[in-house]
């Protein structure tokens, strides 16, 4: 299990062509859909390997050793994603291919690069808390895009109950004197300092650059992906959110995805971890308060015994049921609502809490009734008109 970083705020998840094909094996971003291992990710026992391994010889880069790194890679699976944002759009939509993405609480903005990434004429949008995942995400993967895929994104640094007062952030300065060309395009800017690992660094943001200022295209989808609607307590505050993103959405129709997780071990207390390559992921989970639905999530990383990071992020959580969700978007004024969901792998397993994996067989479905499980996971998808 696990979602992108957020502590106490908002922060740190494809195909070209047609629309998420059936036969597509790729997971998306979910808890418990955790990424299967490639060629150089194969799992192993994770207690023998921390018994075994401690650091020594592993190529722990600062880049590998960053706690946004690590989550990209236990965590996110954007192609996943992204597929199935697709096959929604044109189910639901249809009458053209979606190109404009706003990813909400996109923390590094994985999902938007990717999603630049699989077709030139698309457009991202993302907009997070956490100035310092942002930051991040210029050194880390926009950089892989180029001037070109840098020119079709556009990240907020803000409160999604607000996005129209988030700042538009750009490029650190060092790199912006050493391309001409994107600093020719971004303009003057103002400084502000961010502090990230053990050192402060200069993060370029255009405080007077609101969103409101700019002349977005609307969006084809908006997504808030990683359970990041459990960080919004309140029902009013949950409501308001999704109006801002009906409103950002095209006139020609556009869909708001979510995803959601719940079952019986979701409100108990619970430990499950997974060998990811050279370090062992861990989701864990506190005592779930049953009078105001929330919990504390904590995700860890183990880098053998030399290499730990606990609490690399912490969210508190209220876990929304799916009825909940869906009449809140039906009160923000969206038009239809539909819930794709799959039974997720019994955590009662010992084998499955030692070393979780997801059943890549086990498709979503689409369904209006489905029982109880020890755990499930569901994709909201709300239509707009």
């Amino acid at each position: 299990m696990g979602k992108r970083g957020k502590k106490h705020r908002e922060s740190p998840r494809h195909r070209s062509g047609g629309g998420g094909d059936d036969n597509d094996d790729s997971l998306p971003s979910a808890a418990y859909d955790l990424p299967l291992p490639t060629d150089q990710q194969e799992l192993s026992d994770p207690e023998e390997k921390e018994d075994n391994d401690d650091g020594e010889g592993a190529d722990w880069s600062s880049t590998a050793l960053s706690k946004f790194h690590l989550y990209q890679l236990s965590v996110q699976s954007p192609k996943g994603d992204i597929s199935y944002m697709q096959k929604f759009f044109l189910m639901y939509v249809g009458g053209r291919f979606p190109l404009h993405l706003q990813e909400d609480f996109c923390g590094t903005a994985l999902l938007s690069c990717e999603w630049l990434r699989s077709d030139p004429r698309r457009t991202a949008v993302g907009v997070d808390l956490d100035l310092e995942s942002l930051n991040w995400c210029f050194d880390n993967n926009l950089g892989k895009l180029g001037a070109d895929g840098y020119s079709r994104i556009s990240l907020f640094h803000g409160n999604v109950l607000h996005p129209q007062q988030s700042c538009l952030v750009t490029r650190q300065e060092q790199d912006l004197i050493k391309d001409p060309f994107l600093s020719a395009q971004i303009g003057s800017s103002a400084r502000v300092n961010a502090t990230e690992g053990n050192g402060s660094v200069n993060q370029v943001t255009s405080m007077t650059s609101l969103m409101e200022k700019y002349a977005l295209p609307n969006r084809d989808i908006v997504c808030a992906f990683n359970y990041s609607c459990c960080c919004l307590h309140k029902r009013k505050d949950l409501i308001l959110y999704f109006k801002h993103s009906l409103n950002v959405l095209s006139k020609k129709g556009g869909i708001f995805v979510m995803d959601l997780y719940g079952g019986v071990s979701s409100e108990c207390k619970l430990r499950l971890q997974r060998r990811i390559s050279n370090f062992t992921y861990v989701w864990e989970q506190e005592e779930f308060d049953i009078l105001n639905r929330k919990t504390r999530i904590s995700l860890h990383f183990h880098l053998g015994k030399q290499h730990s990071i606990r609490h690399a992020f912490s969210y508190d959580w209220r876990l929304w049921s799916i009825p909940e969700i869906k009449d809140c978007l039906e009160e923000a004024g969206f038009r239809s609502i539909h819930v794709w969901i799959r039974k997720m792998p019994d955590t009662l397993d010992d084998h499955n809490r030692q070393e979780f994996n997801a059943d890549r067989d086990v498709k979503y479905e689409e369904l209006s009734s489905f029982p109880q499980q020890d755990a499930w996971n569901a994709y909201i998808v709300a239509v707009s008109c």
